[in-house]
C-alpha cells in the first residue's frame, strides 16, 4: 500500500538474493494492471486515502463509480470504523477517523439539505449507513461516504393510539453492504410491539406485539419504578423524573444475534432497565438492575463484537467510576469486562457528567459531557486502554459534541 501511496507509476525494485543489493528487476507500473487486479488493490486501502489518491489521474478516479470496484470491497471483511459526530446545530457533518485518529468534514447529502429534512437526526447506523429520523418522523438513510440517500416510506399503523417510540436499531445482513433493515419497539411496558423495514421489499411489515418471556424471574412491571427515578440534567441538577438522553441517543438501543441465531434488540427502558426483545420468538425479559435505582445516573448500552455490553458511570466513596458490563445469561447476572483507570474517572467526580456510547468491534466511542465541558474517550477492550482524543476545532472554534454512531465507510454500501 506504501507503493500507491509514495510511488505511483515508478518501477520497483527489490533485492536479488545473490547480492542482498537493490537491483531493478523490471519496470512494472501500476498503470500496466489491468483494471480487475487494480481495482482488487485499491479495494483494500483505508477509504480516506483512497479517495486521495483518486486526484492522481482519471483512471483512479474512474475507479469510484465501478460496480466491479464495490464487489470487491465488500469483500473486504471490515475497515476501521469512523464516528458520526452529533452536535445542536451542526451544519456541516464532523467525523471521527479512527484508522488516522483525524476529525474530518463531510459534505451533507442532497436529499438532506432539502428543507423538509434540514432537522433530521441520526438515530442509527450499521455497516456503512446512518439512518436519520426528520421531524415528521420519517426516515431518511444514508451513505455518508457517497453521498446517496433514500427517504423510507412513511410509517403506517393497524393500531391509531399512539404508542411511545422506545429503541431503533439499524442492521445490515449481507456481506455485500445492498441489505438493511431497521427495526421499531414501541408501546410501555409490559405492553411492547415492533415494526420492521426490509430493504429488499422496500415496505414496512406490520407490527408485531411482543410477550414478556416466561422464565422471566424480573418482578412484574411496577410503573411507579418510573417515578422515583433520579437523573442528571445536562445542566447538572438533580431532576425527579424519567430518564432522559441526548436527542440523538433517546432511543438508545443496539441488536445482537443470540447463540440460537435469534435477533435480540435491546434497550434502556425510562427506569434504567435494559430490556431485550427476541424479535424471531416475539417476547422479551428485563435484565436485573447492576445499581439501587438511586446510584446509577449515567448508563448507555453498546453492541461490541455481537455482544450486548453496558457502560455505567456511578460514585462511590468519593470518587467517579466508569465501568463496563456483560451479562452472564448462564449465571444471571452481570459482570465486569473494563474499567476506565482511577486516575482518568475520578476527574469526574462531582461532575454530575452523562454519557452517550457507541460500540465499534473491539471499541468503545464515549462521550462524557457535563455544564462546562465535552470529552471524548476511546476504550480498547482487549487491551483495556483508554485514550481521550483531541478537542475538535473547525475555524478555530472548538467543538462539543453530545455522542456519536459508529459506521464502516464503506463506498459499496447501498441505500
Amino acid at each position: 500500500m506504501e507503493l500507491i501511496d509514495d510511488r505511483c507509476g515508478q518501477g520497483l525494485k527489490r533485492k536479488t538474493p545473490e547480492n542482498g543489493n537493490y537491483e531493478l528487476l523490471n519496470n512494472f507500473f501500476l498503470d500496466d494492471l489491468n483494471e480487475d487486479l487494480l481495482e482488487r488493490i485499491l479495494s483494500w486501502l483505508p477509504t480516506s486515502t483512497f479517495f486521495r489518491l483518486t486526484s492522481l489521474c482519471k483512471r483512479w478516479k474512474s475507479v469510484a463509480s465501478s460496480s466491479s470496484f464495490k464487489l470487491a470491497c465488500s469483500h473486504i471483511p471490515s475497515r476501521e470504523p469512523w464516528f458520526l459526530m452529533v452536535a445542536p446545530n451542526q451544519n456541516q457533518p464532523v467525523i471521527f477517523d479512527s484508522a488516522q485518529s483525524t476529525w474530518k468534514r463531510l459534505n451533507h447529502p442532497p436529499l438532506l439539505q432539502e428543507e423538509s429534512n434540514q432537522s433530521c437526526m441520526p438515530v442509527a447506523a450499521s455497516g456503512g449507513l446512518i439512518c436519520y429520523r426528520n421531524l415528521a418522523g420519517n426516515f431518511v438513510v444514508s451513505n455518508p461516504v457517497t453521498g446517496s440517500c433514500i427517504e423510507l416510506p412513511p410509517l403506517h399503523f393497524a393500531s391509531q393510539q399512539h404508542q411511545p417510540l422506545n429503541a431503533i436499531v439499524m442492521s445490515t445482513f449481507s456481506k455485500d453492504q445492498l441489505s438493511y433493515k431497521i427495526v421499531l419497539v414501541f408501546g410501555e411496558l409490559p405492553n411492547l410491539m415492533f415494526k420492521v423495514y426490509n430493504s429488499n421489499s422496500g415496505c414496512w411489515q406490520d407490527e408485531a406485539a411482543l410477550r414478556r418471556r416466561v422464565d422471566d424471574n424480573s418482578l412484574e412491571y411496577d410503573s411507579s419504578d418510573d417515578n422515583v427515578v433520579y437523573f442528571l440534567s445536562k445542566a447538572g441538577t438533580v431532576v425527579a423524573s424519567n430518564m432522559q438522553r441526548s436527542p440523538s441517543k433517546q432511543y438508545s438501543s443496539v441488536i445482537t444475534t443470540n447463540k440460537d441465531g435469534e435477533e435480540v434488540v435491546h434497550f434502556l427502558s425510562s427506569s434504567g432497565k435494559v430490556v431485550a426483545c427476541n424479535l424471531t420468538c416475539n417476547c422479551f425479559l428485563e435484565y436485573p438492575r447492576l445499581l439501587p435505582v438511586f446510584s446509577e445516573y449515567s448508563i448507555d448500552i453498546v453492541e461490541c463484537n455481537g455482544e450486548m455490553l453496558v457502560v455505567l458511570l456511578s460514585e462511590f466513596l468519593e470518587s467517579a467510576s466508569l465501568r463496563v458490563w456483560k451479562y452472564d445469561e448462564d449465571n444471571r447476572g452481570w459482570h465486569q469486562i473494563a474499567a476506565m483507570p482511577a486516575a482518568m474517572s475520578h476527574d469526574w467526580y462531582g461532575k454530575k457528567a452523562d454519557i452517550n456510547c457507541v460500540g465499534a468491534g473491539n471499541q468503545i466511542f464515549i462521550c462524557l459531557n457535563f455544564s462546562e465541558l465535552c470529552s471524548y474517550i476511546l476504550c480498547d477492550l482487549v487491551n483495556n486502554k483508554w485514550v481521550e482524543l483531541p478537542n475538535c476545532c473547525i475555524n478555530g472554534q472548538v467543538m462539543d459534541f453530545m455522542s456519536a454512531f459508529s459506521f464502516e465507510p464503506r463506498i459499496e454500501a447501498s441505500v
